[in-house]
């Protein structure tokens, strides 16, 4: 991840930044807007100065992607990036931003649960109306709150039994 290039040199797994929409899920608008940001130092150029990116830019820009997606601020993204390219003197730093950042996801998580908790609460209430007839004649019980433990083992036992694709 955001390091040696030498696959760079292996012109057939690299592609022009007009088709690495398709290939990163990323647009060219954002790409151009990272490159300004700084975050893409990495991301060589052709002759006609078009960006080409080989797998593991694509591999860094999915990271920027979900440092950015997780609420990561850009000049924290651009720290890593910068860390990256200065090599594994870097590591400790890396690994303590990693660990913060997993803090702020988890924090994410769990008032997404609570969001869910209150949404699935909502729904048993209407359900229980709409066969009631009338939302009056529904106790709507307040809803219990859960630890981030509890609702983290929630996460935990969501993607057991529901595995993202491979």
């Amino acid at each position: 991840m955001l390091g040696v290039l030498s696959a760079f040199e292996e012109e057939s797994h690299c592609i022009q930044s007009e088709r690495s929409p398709k290939k990163t899920g990323i647009s060219s608008y954002t790409l151009r807007y990272y490159d300004k940001a700084g975050l893409t130092p990495f991301v060589k150029r052709d002759k006609q100065g078009r960006r080409v990116f080989n797998d593991e830019d694509l591999d860094s820009l999915a990271l920027i992607r979900c440092l950015k997606q997780t609420g990561m601020p850009l000049e924290d993204i651009r720290q890593f990036i910068s860390w990256c390219a200065d090599g594994d003197g870097t590591i400790d730093q890396r690994l303590a931003m990693f660990e913060e950042q997993r803090q702020a996801v988890e924090a994410q998580i769990h008032q997404s649960l609570l969001n869910l908790q209150k949404v699935n609460h909502k729904i048993d209430v209407y359900r229980r109306a709409s066969q009631a007839g009338s939302e009056a004649a529904v106790d709507c019980d307040v809803l219990p709150l859960k630890t981030t433990a509890a609702l983290l083992a929630e996460v935990a036992d969501y993607e057991t039994e529901h595995p993202l694709p491979e």
